[in-house]
């Protein structure tokens, strides 16, 4: 019987041995990977865009700011007043870009999902006032002073059992 543990103690470290050569592989991966986020960067760098998110509500709005290319404002791919059909709402989404006195200096793509047009639109107002910093970090001050910058985290509230919505419980009936 002890020489069968023998054998088995020394097909052990056979395997050991050839872990420790696979080890070295995952190295070159690495590598690879590190090659293909700077040419992702070059892409970036040839567009040369400004990215911001913002939020309100359950709206989310990932704006680009390009400084080249053909000056124009989009939402979802649609024009900003076709998008956003109100005057109102048309002036929240871009004030941010008037303020700072920007709206002829950039390309403006949004994608927003989620919430109500209004929400909506403070989230785009939310996203470009952040990219607009990292465009010129001198522009923080202004924006922060206008309330541009910071993020109104009032939610919904959610349903709770036993209630009909957050806080509305069902009649109370006495007799």
């Amino acid at each position: 019987m002890p020489k069968t543990k023998t054998t088995k103690t020394t097909k052990k470290t056979k395997t050991a041995k050839k872990t420790k050569v696979k080890k070295k592989k995952p190295e070159k991966k690495i590598k690879k990977e590190v090659k293909k986020k700077t040419e992702k960067q070059e892409m970036v760098e040839k567009d040369k865009y400004f990215e911001g998110v913002g939020r309100r509500k359950r709206a989310v709005a990932r704006v680009r700011l390009f400084t080249k290319g053909e000056k124009g404002f989009s939402v979802n791919k649609k024009p900003l007043k076709e998008y956003f059909s109100t005057f109102e709402l048309q002036k929240t989404a871009s004030v941010a870009l008037e303020k700072m006195k920007c709206t002829k200096k950039f390309k403006t793509s949004v994608i927003v999902r989620g919430g109500g047009l209004n929400a909506q639109a403070e989230a785009v107002r939310h996203g470009i006032a952040r990219a607009l910093i990292l465009f010129n970090p001198d522009f923080r001050k202004r924006l922060k002073k206008a309330g541009f910058l910071k993020r109104d985290s009032r939610m919904r509230e959610r349903k709770k059992p036993g209630l009909k919505r957050a806080r509305r419980a069902p009649q109370w009936k006495k007799r």
